[in-house]
């Protein structure tokens, strides 16, 4: 995927930028994919907030403090899950689409570099994936009640998770876009992914509910360590009890997130092409 000897880094570079912006007005342009992949976490966020309102606050210490209402747990969890969403199951399913109808082989015919069409893809999922959770936390804190971290050490934690978890899902996604065959069956194969992925991952459900052997499966896969990692910034510390192992594992969250990050680039550089797999 090196650039062409017509394009220097600094062409490449703006090449990519410009592919950003055209990423960006396509994306806010296509209610279905905005509905699903930006609004999606916030509107579920706002479901349970309002459905378990009435439960109170959770995990509260023996003395009545440290607990966190519905609303506030399930923050950390929509975070993960809007990463998941504009980074695999977005660019998986764009990516299939454009391949199967022949835009990719158009673009393979111009001097655009690989390298630039992945920085237009990046560079859209982390614009929309900040304002994402800017909207997220906006919505939270003035229609929910949710009491936002104070600590800046909270805040510098959530920034290396997040970026850390950006590009991950970024790379999975162009990954796993070399899976469909074709466009119609793209949201098919992505969907159920990313729908199971959710609920063994500690998003919809809490963690713990889940029996230990499915903790087990669920933890060999990113979206529970980049849920842990998100909880460790939003939650109590007495909280970090009732994760698998009795703490947030900050380490592991990095380890298992710098581990899939890998897959995903050497998978991306190996099944990319500029056409479909006939």
């Amino acid at each position: 995927m090196k650039a062409s000897p017509a394009h220097k880094p600094s062409n490449v570079f703006l090449d990519g930028i410009s592919s950003m912006n055209f990423e960006l007005r396509g994306y806010f342009r296509s209610p279905d994919t905005v509905f699903f992949t930006f609004l999606f976490p916030i509107l579920l966020l706002a479901i349970f907030g309002v459905a378990f309102g009435s439960v109170g606050e959770i995990g509260a210490l023996p003395d009545g403090t440290g607990g966190v209402t519905m609303a506030e747990y399930y923050v950390p969890g929509m975070v993960a899950a809007g990463l998941l969403l504009g980074g695999v199951q977005n660019l998986a399913v764009d990516i299939a689409r454009e391949k199967s109808e022949g835009w990719l082989r158009r673009l393979g015919g111009t001097p655009l570099s690989p390298v630039s069409y992945f920085i237009g893809k990046a560079g859209m999922v982390l614009v929309t994936s900040i304002a994402q959770v800017a909207l997220l936390f906006a919505f939270a804190a003035l229609a929910l009640g949710v009491d936002l971290p104070t600590d800046p050490d909270l805040w510098l934690r959530f920034a290396w998770i997040f970026v850390l978890g950006i590009i991950t899902m970024t790379l999975l996604g162009i990954a796993l876009s070399a899976v469909p065959r074709s466009s119609r069956s793209a949201t098919a194969v992505v969907l159920p992914i990313v729908l199971l992925l959710q609920f063994v991952s500690g998003v919809y459900l809490q963690f713990s509910m889940l029996p230990e052997w499915l903790q087990n499966v669920a933890g060999i896969f990113p979206l529970k360590w980049l849920a842990q990692g998100m909880r460790a910034v939003f939650l109590p510390e007495h909280f970090a009890a009732a994760e698998q192992s009795g703490a947030w594992d900050l380490g592991l969250v990095a380890l298992n997130l710098g581990i899939w990050l890998v897959v995903g680039l050497v998978a991306s550089l190996v099944t990319f092409r500029w056409q479909r797999r006939s």
